[in-house]
């Protein structure tokens, strides 16, 4: 594993020897636009290892994407070789189809602490809910940020990460997203404690994840990359494109149904990806990732 090599993975070429907020911020954001957030590999007959090294390998070598557990494991290996004071955390992720966050832990996030503050990364969730700049650990403050503005609550020593959303335009209607969502103004995204966490805690989860049949991983085929100026995202067949702040503080939104034979060339023009194994798409929950 060599720090120039993930470095020449996600395009980064700015200085590195001084541990502070701009490089974390710089290197975050290379990261984001050059490492999908995906689970492919559970739709290609593959397992999602919780080995630092195979990640790397994945990643780094085989210029593939990963979940939370794979983005920020290999976020933590590379900040913490380069100074910065890293802690592992672990949340639990809302899920609006049950109005309810997940029973346990079930996704892996970043506590980095810089200058007496504390800051949370996250490299690893994604589609429009995914954050493009580290947040500082303060309750109650909006951080707008380009995919709209965020911000932490806390009660009682429980953090809540949510997000404002803007109004969406979709020029095609007849594959528009649901009313629901549209009229959806605010939507939570996870809970989280600031326990320290250890990586071997993320086993079982990392396991369920894969495993389980009502998954939402098993469930969805997922792929999504941000850009320079918003997310597109490929779920089963679905292509969804979204640029944000297009106009008047809205977001433009194009959606696009693929057939089995356009599949393997949109990963690789779009999201830079190319399988080893053959690649079976599903989308058989009906939960909205937008």
């Amino acid at each position: 594993m060599d720090i120039k090599e993930y470095f020449a993975r996600i395009s980064y070429r700015g200085s590195y020897d001084k541990p502070d907020l701009a490089t974390l911020t710089d290197i975050f954001q290379h990261h984001i636009r050059a490492v999908p957030f995906e689970n492919l590999s559970i739709h290609c007959g593959e397992s999602i290892e919780l080995d630092l090294e195979a990640t790397y390998n994945k990643i780094v070598r085989k210029k593939r994407g990963g979940w939370c557990m794979e983005n920020n494991h290999l976020l933590s290996w590379v900040l913490k070789s380069l100074g910065y004071d890293v802690t592992l955390l672990g949340s639990q992720v809302y899920v609006p189809e049950y109005d309810a966050y997940a029973d346990e832990i079930d996704h892996l996030l970043l506590k980095v602490v810089l200058d007496d503050k504390s800051y949370i990364v996250d490299g690893g969730f994604g589609m429009a809910y995914q954050i493009w700049q580290p947040m500082e650990l303060v309750s109650g403050t909006d951080q707008p940020q380009t995919p709209g503005v965020f911000r932490f609550l806390e009660e009682s020593g429980v953090w809540y990460l949510e997000k404002v959303k803007r109004k969406q335009w979709v020029p095609d209607q007849s594959v528009s997203t649901s009313h629901n969502v549209e009229k959806e103004v605010c939507r939570r995204v996870y809970l989280f404690t600031l326990q320290p966490r250890d990586i071997e805690e993320f086993r079982a989860s990392n396991t369920h994840l894969q495993t389980a049949p009502d998954s939402l991983f098993v469930t969805k085929s997922m792929c999504s990359l941000q850009t320079p100026d918003g997310v597109r995202a490929l779920v089963g067949w679905k292509l969804t494109e979204i640029k944000y702040n297009y106009k008047d503080n809205m977001d433009l939104v194009e959606i696009r149904i693929l057939a089995d034979e356009e599949m393997e060339k949109t990963l690789k023009e779009k999201f830079n990806v190319t399988l080893d194994n053959k690649f079976v798409p599903v989308n058989t929950s009906r939960l909205s990732l937008f």
